[in-house]
């Protein structure tokens, strides 16, 4: 006899003392933030921690230029103008993705417009691009969602064949790679970002690759007012060049992310071990399926994807409805899974309503063109988000024995489902 669900009054299969929090931090880190008061050197792009930090990246990821930034929607935005997109201008990128992958083309009064996904990998298929190209296209803006790497192999020949920039949204894949080659290091502009959430994580904060001259000193005015700032000592001009913002980060930022990136290749490695186990053991659970990986790299998993397949366990409903109640079915056995992408980017407001800078801008540029965005243009990207949620805490410090608890109560669970699918209706 299958055992009581926890949402029925059995024992829960997970208690909330056993999952702990990211990021891992310990007195190194307290040390690191605390040398910046010492140092009295609390700002400045040339501050200590930040050489340090773009120094320690740039050899990581295998690139020319590193930025650090206050954000990875400002690292993503700088990597949109470095790579010479400009107003009007269209740039191709993910219908499944979080916003900011759009806002920061937006941002830049470019126009985003959008593809569908490989069902499988849940990146940008690159199969779809071409018929996306116009006259008014000069990039492409693939997304390496939840640490898994997108497919570059066929999107960089693309871009070769049409003259096109190829911008990498890396804000949740600190180190994955694609053909071996870790993402930050392939051309053209790469924004990562560096919020708590991330693998790699200051609290908040972003970074900026290229390996091009011009694109790096278009992203070093950028991020400070449009402005060449010169080191401690010498004398500022105090004229901007350009249009920039004050995209520059904080030098206790600085310190915590150079202390968290020591264990940025520890922590991935056990992000990747704890993946792979759980994947393997849901592929024995009817009704669950964790994620594939790739056979063009490697991921390093920022979130744990987990698809609910109705159909291996004879329930007469769509996926989505079988989700919805395996997760609170879930949540009683204290297995947390959330979700923040409930629709295509371009089934959001802002882009449907089309509430850029107020009248009509960026659109009104291109007067002759009618953008239509329309989230139900986008059905794998709808059904992939409908039959997907998220597992909580499969990153360090949280361990196998977790992972094991979690098998359980996802085995609790599906042995459960036509109970569950009664409870979730009588709810």
């Amino acid at each position: 006899m299958p055992e009581k669900l926890a949402i029925d009054g059995g024992p829960k299969s997970v208690d909330d003392s056993m999952v702990k929090s990211w990021p891992p931090h310990d007195e190194r880190d307290r040390k690191a933030v605390m040398d910046v008061f010492d140092s009295d050197i609390f700002h400045g792009n040339a501050a200590p921690h930040a050489l340090a930090m773009q120094e320690k990246w740039q050899e990581y990821c295998g690139c020319k230029y590193a930025l650090v930034t206050n954000s990875g929607t400002s690292a993503l935005h700088m990597a949109v103008a470095a790579a010479g997109v400009l107003p009007g201008d269209e740039v191709i990128t993910s219908a499944f993705s979080f916003w900011a992958s759009a806002a920061a083309i937006l941002h830049h009064c470019a126009i985003p417009t959008f593809v569908d996904i490989d069902p499988v990998y849940y990146t940008m298929d690159p199969a779809k691009i071409e018929a996306a190209i116009t006259p008014r296209t000069t990039a492409i803006l693939p997304v390496h969602i939840h640490g898994m790497p997108a497919n570059l192999g066929p999107i960089l020949e693309i871009a070769k064949k049409h003259n096109l920039k190829v911008i990498h949204d890396a804000c949740q894949a600190h180190g994955a790679t694609f053909n071996g080659q870790r993402l930050g290091g392939i051309e053209f502009t790469t924004g990562f970002s560096t919020n708590r959430s991330k693998n790699l994580s200051s609290g908040e904060g972003g970074i900026f690759t290229t390996d091009d001259d011009d694109a790096y000193e278009h992203a070093r005015r950028m991020r400070e007012f449009g402005e060449v700032v010169p080191p401690s000592g010498q004398q500022r001009e105090y004229n901007a060049f350009g249009l920039g913002w004050n995209y520059r980060p904080h030098e206790f930022v600085n310190a915590f992310m150079v202390s968290q990136f020591e264990r940025l290749p520890e922590n991935n490695a056990k992000r990747q071990e704890l993946a792979r186990y759980l994947t393997a053991e849901l592929a024995q659970i009817p009704g669950v399926e964790g994620p594939a990986e790739p056979p063009w790299g490697e991921p390093v998993y920022f979130t744990y994807v987990v698809e609910f397949k109705p159909d291996q366990v004879g329930l007469d409903c769509t996926a989505g409805e079988m989700k919805a109640a395996c997760v609170k079915a879930l949540a009683a056995e204290g297995i947390g899974m959330g979700q923040w992408q409930t629709r295509p980017i371009p089934g959001q407001d802002v882009l449907v309503q089309k509430q850029g800078f107020g009248r009509g801008v960026p659109w009104v540029l291109n007067p002759d063109v009618d953008y239509d965005y329309r989230g139900e243009d986008y059905p794998l990207t709808i059904e992939f988000i409908a039959a997907h949620s998220y597992l909580r805490a499969v990153y360090p410090p949280n361990d196998v024995e977790l992972m094991q608890r979690y098998v359980a109560g996802f085995r609790k669970v599906m042995d459960n489902t036509d109970r569950v699918m009664e409870l979730a209706q009588q709810a």
